[in-house]
């Protein structure tokens, strides 16, 4: 019998209520889960995004606000992104 399996995964603040070291670890799960599926991933930490996303949305008041490779967007220091992973390091955008 042939398994079915979702090429399509929505996963929505999976790791909103733990700490980093479990983050990480179920980020690892389901990288190595998911492999040939397209994931969007809804998270506010900004360490999730940066995680093996190939894309980033940015939304801001339910409007999407700058969209595209996290390598891209890091690279603008104007653009939210890049300032998002600033305020959350405790950094400067390049």
């Amino acid at each position: 019998m042939q398994q079915l399996f979702a090429q399509v995964i929505c996963i929505d603040e999976a790791t909103s209520n733990v700490d980093p070291a479990t983050d990480s670890a179920i980020q690892s799960v389901l990288s190595n889960c998911l492999i040939g599926r397209t994931v969007m991933t809804v998270a506010h930490r900004v360490a999730t995004v940066l995680a093996g996303s190939d894309r980033v949305l940015v939304m801001e008041a339910g409007r999407l606000v700058e969209e595209g490779g996290p390598d891209e967007l890091m690279a603008d220091p104007e653009s939210a992104f890049a300032k998002l992973v600033a305020a959350s390091t405790g950094q400067e955008a390049n």
